[in-house]
């Protein structure tokens, strides 16, 4: 089923949050956050959207900001999420990658091998 359309009231302040994949961190650094910032602060003057607060978490953030037009919000975080999850590739490896680790294991009570 496709996603219903956001709505958006021009001139309307909203509570926005944008979260990581299956709420994995999205911030590993502080120049993690300041790069954030940055292209946050670029896309949102280009595409009228006036952040008024905001709340940076490990794996999520929080905005209150009034969009000038419709699209403003979708606009601002495409640029955005383009600039960052290149960025975060660049410096971090892929943006949601776990390294697994495994290693063998014996019984409860048996005697190691040797």
């Amino acid at each position: 089923m496709a996603r219903l359309p956001r709505y958006v009231i021009p001139g309307q302040p909203q509570h926005i949050i944008q979260r990581g994949n299956n709420r994995q961190a999205i911030f590993a650094a502080e120049a993690d956050y300041q790069f954030f910032r940055d292209a946050l602060v670029e896309a949102a003057l280009k595409h009228g959207l006036r952040i008024h607060a905001y709340v940076w978490m490990t794996n999520h953030i929080h905005l209150l900001a009034t969009p000038e037009f419709d699209d403003s919000i979708s606009k601002v975080f495409q640029s955005v999420g383009r600039k960052y999850v290149q960025y975060f590739r660049k410096r971090r490896g892929q943006v949601f990658y776990y390294h697994i680790l495994s290693c063998h294991t014996r019984p409860h009570g048996a005697p190691p091998q040797t």
